[in-house]
């Protein structure tokens, strides 16, 4: 069952590889978002602090647009996908090269009012 997000902040080209930021996503996904924010903030990682900027910056985008409470609202979408790659060479024995991949990730997380979604769902099923 996928939810539709109401409200989205995402945090693209994120100095940190992806690996490290998805199971601190998983972590949130499916929380309240003051739950959420409670979680990062006492977590030492430093993908933490990114994924709590994100959040906080959904959580304001709700409220520009008029929402209550807005840490009623619950974490639907939470996702890392990979960015670009910066490359570097790093020189080795006999000449050769290694390649080193400095990894990017962007960070996207979707709110949305599961009290109203419920509502609007046992309305139309009245109306059937």
């Amino acid at each position: 069952m996928s939810m539709i997000a109401d409200y989205q902040a995402t945090h693209r080209f994120a100095r940190i590889s992806v690996r490290k930021v998805r199971p601190l996503l998983d972590l949130i996904r499916g929380h309240y978002a003051d739950d959420a924010l409670d979680r990062l903030r006492y977590m030492p990682h430093r993908g933490a602090r990114m994924i709590e900027q994100v959040l906080k910056s959904a959580m304001a985008n709700a409220e520009e647009q008029g929402v209550r409470g807005v840490g009623d609202l619950v974490v639907v979408d939470a996702r890392g996908d990979g960015g670009p790659m910066f490359k570097r060479l790093m020189p080795r024995a006999r000449g050769m090269a290694y390649l080193i991949r400095r990894r990017t990730a962007h960070i996207a997380i979707g709110l949305a009012d599961l009290n109203a979604l419920t509502a609007g769902d046992q309305a139309a099923t009245e109306d059937e």
